[in-house]
């Protein structure tokens, strides 16, 4: 089927698109979109791969579900749209990355200038009804994000995967370590940081990887 996604993307995971799982995920989506209020906005549920096209892939940072509160998400894992207040596991990720590297916590949670460096912000399900977390959960998003994954493990070098919390570190499975960099850590919420995120140093080990690669690093 012809799903409006960046042109690499599109190439990349038209065999996903083209399965009977796709179809019935697709008409699901839209008929929950015309009934109910769902986020993010439609136009934004491929906002992550059109921001962070597949051939400039270099870091995949994996979240769960996209946030349910209104002006929220806007199809970027843990990324709010500016204005809007942060969510606490960002701010958690904003302190690590102070402590980590050095740079000012930001006055936003808007996280497009990570995604037009390379790096992936994908959430495992990619829609969600208002108020309602994990709502569109087994609906076959999974399905699809772990096709996502296992495509950009199996056809790209030297890729950074950051798996936060238990539910990410299950796809480590998807992918080969010996390939790729696997880091690992307990969520960023305020739940759990505490207990193995802080000082972690994921985002300096993340530009040491890619530039002993031959990449460039990112700009966080």
């Amino acid at each position: 089927m012809d799903v409006k996604i960046e042109a690499g993307w599109k190439q990349v995971l038209q065999p996903e698109f083209d399965k009977d799982y796709f179809k019935e995920l697709t008409e699901f989506v839209r008929s929950e979109y015309q009934s109910k209020t769902i986020y993010p906005p439609a136009s934004q549920i491929f906002n992550a791969f059109d921001l962070c096209p597949f051939e400039n892939t270099k870091v995949v940072i994996l979240g769960q579900d996209p946030y349910h509160g209104p002006n929220q998400a806007h199809g970027l894992c843990f990324s709010v749209n500016r204005g809007i207040k942060m969510p606490p596991s960002l701010v958690n990720i904003y302190k690590e990355l102070h402590t980590d590297v050095g740079i000012d916590i930001p006055d936003h949670g808007n996280l497009e200038h990570w995604a037009k460096q390379g790096v992936l912000l994908l959430n495992a399900t990619l829609t969600v009804v208002a108020h309602n977390a994990g709502s569109h959960q087994k609906q076959g998003w999974e399905q699809f994000t772990d096709a996502v994954i296992k495509t950009v493990a199996d056809q790209s070098e030297n890729v950074v995967f950051v798996l936060w919390g238990a539910y990410a570190q299950k796809k480590a499975q998807l992918i080969d370590s010996n390939k790729h960099l696997v880091l690992k850590s307990v969520h960023p919420s305020p739940l759990s940081a505490h207990r193995g995120f802080f000082g972690t140093k994921h985002f300096s080990k993340a530009n040491e990887y890619l530039v002993a690669n031959g990449k460039e690093a990112i700009g966080w």
